[in-house]
């Protein structure tokens, strides 16, 4: 048995179907910055009030990779949590996020393999109750038995 699991991970053996965790985050001027500086994408739709205005958005908003790492936050941290790790992703962006917007981050257990410790997980972000984000994740969970 492995005995180093964090506290609120969840073991293979414990997924459900339909289990479901979520966060909420208010995006700040400081992550969009600090997540320019760490991805290099430094696009001026991002940064640049001036610039950004007279775009499509009509205004800054935050990197679209910003807001699906909070689906990654829920997956890392929540569901199944620390050891999980990341088959595939996919994603589509619906709306903007941004500076100030609250984002409310949820996956949600829709398909699970136990033979091969897979979960596959219905993923969204909503601002405001609007989804901004969908997409599915397939991941591998930790198990409480050695392979």
């Amino acid at each position: 048995m492995l005995d180093n699991l964090p506290r609120g991970t969840i073991c293979i053996e414990d997924i459900e179907m339909g289990m479901s965790r979520y966060l909420q985050k208010t995006v700040t001027d400081r992550d969009i910055e600090m997540f320019a500086e760490v991805s290099t994408d430094r696009n001026p739709v991002h940064l640049d009030d001036d610039y950004a205005r007279d775009t499509i958005f009509e205004g800054r908003i935050a990197h679209g990779m910003l807001t699906a790492g909070l689906i990654s936050a829920v997956i890392g941290e929540q569901l199944p949590g620390h050891g999980t790790v990341y088959l595939g992703q996919s994603l589509k962006f619906l709306a903007p996020v941004r500076p100030g917007d609250t984002v409310h981050a949820e996956v949600k257990v829709i398909g699970i393999d136990f033979a091969k410790r897979r979960v596959q997980l219905d993923c969204h972000c909503a601002v405001a109750g609007k989804k901004v984000l969908i997409g599915e994740a397939t991941v591998l969970a930790p198990s409480r038995k050695f392979d």
